[in-house]
């Protein structure tokens, strides 16, 4: 272990020397692509002896989504999930006071979302470091990250913990790239753009392909992509996943401070301690896990609006909602009859392919 850490600090001491300019592209294209190689080799160590699994780490998972609290320690994550969720996280004012993961429920709008209280990580978290290793690969199972940041701490905090995420592949608020990688047999790489590139030319993503021993391959860019998303293409394990930065304690700083804060992107100010717009986080959160409810309607009665299905929105067509209810009844499956915004009947007969909006109502009519 102490080798690939010896060897990341080596190419991190080489980069931060390296001049970034045309000429020196390809040799830091060249040192990215290995520092990727070596994190992962320090995320997934052999099998061979070492500590068992993170214990109290195995969460398992339940409600229609996870939220997981990220954070350094001693900055109200215990205390947020205490009033959010009604469950006992142990809270004193002294560091690291979590120790293992801490689970609790929220009921928000019918959907039932689990939110994970992760002890406090410690920069070098993605080296090993402290719990860093079972903290973060916790929080890569998630479908929304809160990181609680403390507004009398330095902001400097928040760009620490992006980097510890970063460093195991989860990146926050950002889309997948936008290119294609395709391998091949023979014929070389072939690398071709449909818009002007900036940070790529042939030789950098061949410098990158062959430290992976990729010879042979076809990459399509359809925007001016950099190394690291040509990297995370062919490393294939990154989690693309919204994040909410939570600034907590904010009692204790001054109105123009607070205005300030207010005006950044996916930030959502907060005091868990005094209870202060706790509602407004819980909304955000919604927001970020752009959750679809869909509510039953049996035959000959009223619908069921107490107890909705939730689907994810990129998943949410009529055959996502009934393998969500049972997995057998696709098989009894004739039609539905849909009541809502996704239709322009009310009822309107659908096929299985049909895509649900929020709050839809839906009959399922099963095979005689």
């Amino acid at each position: 272990m102490a080798t690939v850490m010896q060897k990341i600090k080596d190419i991190e001491d080489e980069m931060a020397r390296t001049q970034k300019n045309k000429a020196t592209a390809h040799h830091l294209g060249l040192l990215k692509a290995k520092l990727a190689k070596l994190r992962r080799e320090l995320l997934t160590p052999s099998s061979k002896g070492g500590g068992g699994a993170g214990e109290g780490f195995d969460v398992t998972k339940s409600g229609d989504a996870r939220v997981g609290l990220v954070g350094f320690p001693s900055v109200g994550k215990s205390t947020l999930l205490n009033k959010l969720t009604g469950t006992f996280s142990e809270v004193a004012s002294y560091e690291f006071t979590t120790l293992t993961c801490i689970p609790g429920v929220i009921v928000y709008r019918g959907a039932k979302i689990q939110l994970l209280d992760l002890p406090g990580i410690i920069e070098g978290a993605k080296d090993g470091k402290g719990r860093g290793r079972q903290v973060i690969s916790t929080a890569r199972t998630c479908n929304c990250i809160l990181i609680v940041l403390d507004a009398i701490k330095p902001i400097t905090h928040k760009r620490l913990i992006e980097k510890e995420l970063e460093g195991f592949g989860i990146r926050l608020n950002k889309e997948p790239p936008n290119l294609t990688f395709r391998k091949k047999d023979k014929g070389g790489i072939n690398f071709t753009s449909t818009v002007a590139n900036t940070h790529l030319d042939l030789d950098t993503v061949k410098a990158i392909c062959s430290e992976y021993r990729i010879h042979n391959a076809d990459i399509t860019l359809r925007f001016d992509a950099t190394a690291d998303d040509l990297i995370d293409v062919i490393e294939g394990s990154r989690i693309y996943m919204p994040c909410i930065y939570v600034i907590n304690k904010i009692d204790q700083i001054t109105l123009e401070e607070l205005e300030i804060l207010d005006k950044l992107p996916h930030y959502c100010p907060i005091s868990a301690h005094l209870e202060w717009n706790l509602d407004g986080l819980l909304e955000k959160i919604w927001e970020y896990l752009n959750l679809t409810r869909i509510y039953t309607k049996p035959k000959g009665l009223n619908p069921d609006y107490e107890d909705p299905v939730i689907l994810s929105s990129k998943r949410r067509t009529v055959e996502d909602f009934c393998t969500r209810i049972h997995k057998d009844m696709l098989k009894q499956f004739k039609f539905a009859l849909v009541w809502g915004s996704s239709v322009k009947h009310k009822p309107q007969r659908v096929g299985k392919d049909h895509e649900l909006e929020d709050e839809d109502v839906v009959q399922i009519i099963k095979k005689v």
